[in-house]
């Protein structure tokens, strides 16, 4: 399930501008959601799906990236024809509003800054309207067949590749980005969709191991005093399950991981749970 996911997410679709196609449904107020976090009650140590019914249906939903002041939330619903669509709802007037932005054109992670939406090997950057015109990073980056960028508060880059390879990360000297380099960190088999912390204290990504509980799980590993990575820790049976849980997020308020679960062949939703298990998984490691 882990490899078919994976080949759906590196789908290459039209390079359309999100700015341009932006489109709000009609009867898309929902009196019912106000409030953070789409209206919904927030979880407990236990995952849960996020916002059913509206955000996570019997289709494929995917990824999960809030602006830094949540007031956007972005995600990929693939319709009823197999067609990946991505969708925003915005909080204005004490209301989310759904629209539909146009053809995903890649997995969102917004900067911690809110002024960039990376989308693998490219990117939009905000505007006073919206987002502006897709580009794509320059050589060396944009050789790498890269599935999901995401970058710390200090602008370096993580990112995973197609295939069994090693999360890779580049750090900004001068202003100009270096060369590539391996992390230096306890991977296994299939290692995808990292997530660093703001502060790069620690790495969240989804990984295939024997000893897991599904077809692949989420792990966390924290970054020790002299700069090295701790060991690979399992988030356990409360986050992960029997099925495949991938492509971790933590809000940017800190308090919750939102990530994806396949529930079969035809759907997967996106899931949340209270992240205080960080500060109590980083006491005992």
């Amino acid at each position: 399930m882990k490899t078919n996911l994976i080949l759906i997410l590196t789908i290459t679709l039209s390079l359309n501008t999100i700015t341009a196609q932006e489109t709000v449904e009609s009867g898309a107020y929902d009196p019912n959601l106000t409030g953070p976090y789409l209206g919904q009650k927030p979880p407990g140590s236990t995952a849960e799906v996020f916002a059913p019914g509206i955000v996570s249906t019997r289709l494929y939903e995917l990824f999960s990236a809030f602006t830094p002041d949540m007031k956007e939330f972005y995600f990929v619903r693939y319709d009823e024809e197999d067609k990946p669509f991505m969708i925003v709802y915005k909080y204005q007037n004490d209301q989310w509003q759904k629209s539909v932005t146009g053809p995903r054109v890649g997995e969102p992670f917004i900067s911690h800054d809110g002024k960039t939406m990376h989308l693998g090997r490219r990117y939009m950057e905000r505007t006073g309207s919206g987002w502006s015109e897709i580009k794509t990073l320059e050589a060396p980056y944009k050789d790498f067949r890269i599935m999901r960028l995401t970058t710390s508060a200090k602008g370096n880059y993580f990112f995973d590749t197609a295939g069994e390879e090693p999360i890779r990360y580049f750090r900004m000297a001068n202003g100009k980005p270096e060369a590539p380099k391996m992390l230096n960190i306890d991977l296994g088999k299939h290692n995808a969709h990292p997530w660093i912390a703001p502060d790069e204290s620690y790495l969240i990504w989804d990984d295939q191991r024997e000893e897991g509980f599904g077809g692949a799980d989420l792990y966390i590993s924290f970054k020790q005093q002299d700069g090295s990575w701790g060991p690979s820790i399992n988030l356990g049976d409360k986050i992960n399950s029997e099925r495949s849980d991938s492509y971790p997020t933590i809000t940017p308020d800190g308090k919750y991981l939102l990530f994806n679960r396949s529930i079969d062949e035809n759907n997967v939703d996106i899931y949340w749970v209270a992240a205080d298990f960080i500060e109590t998984l980083k006491a005992r490691n």
